[in-house]
């Protein structure tokens, strides 16, 4: 027979205060325990040591302690306050308490009068680390107002508290492991967006369990003014997280952030490694902002033409082919315009059109595909199925065209085809190694890539590669003349919102080496003038030359 009485959120059994109580012989009713649902607190024993039928203790003086406890107990801090002599200030201090130590379970457990009106009990509080704390405590008791009510104090709560302390848990955010780069380094202070903040945002919240490990819970009194530790009342270790390594390269990423550094426009730069698709590369413009790189949802404007271009180039469309490139293309009464309306003279090629970025020359080619040509196509650059990088992205949409209309809108990147950064460099990636390698973040995470619906035609590759460099020799991506290693390009600038004349988002995507990017700017003007230095100076701090 228990000489406690157990309020909990859950069922458990009472413990004597301080060493094992002796057994005593009671006069009282047989001993039962019966399971009562507590709201807001889950199930709950009581011990029926000196009890009516309906589980009451027949003394009013425990009763009061039990109904002061098992509010406690189930985390109703107002209705506890209403069982003491002093309701706002117990109230203020049980509430207080609840957010300075958090707990997962709460136990009381009642023991007889102490003599004095004042009745032991003993807290056991499950901390969220997994620890479980235990201390003896007392109630003492008052007639107030024709009732019996536990006369209030701090030390109710804990015997060593006072008016001036209060118990606070201190975690020991030492076990939390870190995101890391590529080669093992700490990622902190690099790529706010995507590594985000513990259990908020980012690579933290999504790995939070993984990197948190388990805390090593610290119970200490502390000054309620000076936050100073008074004294440590309970510890308990941890275990240390494990980190996440990710596929980022520091002075990749460390190039892009400074590339977007002083831009006013919302803005992206995404880096592929080609050969493996590993992100190298996942720069925000706010850093602190949202993870545009990944994230982001956007009509991919002319950029997109290289999956167009495809789909024309499996058609018979080749380099040399004549496509003249009018200032306006008219479909079904819609007029399609180049940038700046500008045109090209007779006997331009698709070479030409391409480098210049032309419009009116690409949607002038229409009837060659059908409404699942550039659906198709998409897929040879694995846009279509959905990625699985270790991280969230958002991995595009081109969608069958209904009509000439949506299939103009579509060849130009227009219209309902959307893609992210990540998605346009590993268009760039795809073109320069020939296959499409599905971009990962945290290689441990990922058991299965995507995969293209189809391979892109060696052939089409070649041809694709360039027309990508002609863009840089040629054409629109002036920004990388002269830079070593032959890179290729596209620019981009795409139409968004209703306004007249439309607002536009400035992109960039290309390849050097075994690197591929895409740079975007919101509301940022036009591709080659505006996202085109920004290219160029990443890949200059990427490399250090011109």
């Amino acid at each position: 027979m228990s000489d406690y009485s157990e309020h909990t959120g859950r069922a458990g059994r009472g413990y004597s205060p301080g060493s094992p109580a002796p057994r005593r012989r009671r006069r009282l009713l047989p001993t039962v325990v019966v399971l009562l649902l507590l709201s807001g607190g889950g199930v709950t024993a009581w011990s029926m040591l000196g009890r009516d039928e309906d589980g009451r203790a027949t003394d009013e003086r425990a009763a009061a302690v039990d109904d002061f406890l098992g509010a406690w107990a189930r985390g109703d801090a107002r209705e506890a306050g209403r069982h003491t002599d002093t309701p706002a200030a117990a109230t203020a201090r049980l509430t207080a308490l609840a957010k300075d130590l958090p707990a997962e379970k709460t136990t009381f457990d009642r023991g007889e009068s102490s003599g004095k009106d004042t009745y032991a009990f003993r807290a056991t509080f499950r901390l969220r680390g997994g620890s479980t704390w235990t201390y003896d405590s007392k109630a003492p008791v008052v007639r107030e107002d024709g009732r019996w009510v536990v006369r209030w104090s701090p030390a109710v709560m804990h015997p060593r508290l006072t008016d001036g302390s209060a118990l606070a848990l201190r975690p020991d955010t030492d076990n939390r492991a870190e995101v890391q780069a590529a080669d093992g380094r700490s990622l902190a202070g690099l790529s706010p967006a995507l590594v985000g903040s513990p259990g908020k945002s980012g690579l933290q919240y999504r790995y939070d369990k993984q990197l948190a490990g388990k805390p090593a819970d610290s119970v200490a009194i502390v000054g309620t003014t000076s936050g100073r530790t008074l004294a440590t009342l309970h510890t308990a270790e941890g275990r240390p997280g494990k980190p996440v390594r990710t596929t980022l390269d520091r002075a990749t990423q460390q190039a892009a952030e400074a590339a977007l550094r002083g831009l006013s426009k919302h803005a992206a730069i995404v880096a592929v490694r080609p050969s493996t698709g590993e992100i190298l590369a996942a720069a925000d413009n706010p850093p602190n902002g949202e993870n545009r790189s990944l994230r982001g949802k956007y009509a991919a404007g002319s950029d997109f033409k290289v999956v167009t271009a495809a789909a024309l180039i499996k058609d018979g469309i080749r380099e040399e082919t004549p496509v003249p490139c009018p200032r306006y293309e008219r479909v079904n009464g819609q007029s399609f315009e180049n940038q700046d309306l500008f045109f090209l003279p007779d006997g331009s090629t698709f070479r030409d059109g391409f480098a210049r970025s032309c419009n009116t020359g690409i949607i002038g080619l229409r009837d060659r595909l059908d409404d699942n040509s550039l659906t198709e196509a998409a897929g040879w650059f694995g846009i279509g199925p959905e990625w699985n990088a270790g991280a969230t992205t958002y991995d595009g949409s081109v969608p069958p065209t209904t009509s000439d209309n949506d299939k103009a809108a579509a060849m130009i990147g227009q219209g309902r085809v959307e893609a992210s950064p990540l998605v346009m460099a590993s268009v760039a990636a795809t073109v320069k190694d020939g296959t499409f390698r599905q971009p990962v973040l945290v290689p441990a995470a990922v058991k299965n890539r995507a995969k293209a619906t189809a391979p892109l035609d060696p052939a089409t590759a070649s041809e694709l590669r360039s027309l990508m460099r002609a863009v840089v020799t040629e054409g629109s991506g002036r920004a990388l003349r002269g830079m070593s290693g032959e890179p290729g390009a596209k620019t981009g600038t795409a139409e968004y919102g209703k306004e007249s004349p439309p607002r536009t988002h400035a992109w960039f995507i290309g390849f050097r080496g075994d690197l591929a990017f895409s740079v975007l700017i919101e509301d940022g003007g036009s591709g080659g003038a505006d996202a085109g230095p920004v290219a160029a100076a990443f890949l200059r701090g990427v490399t250090g030359d011109g």
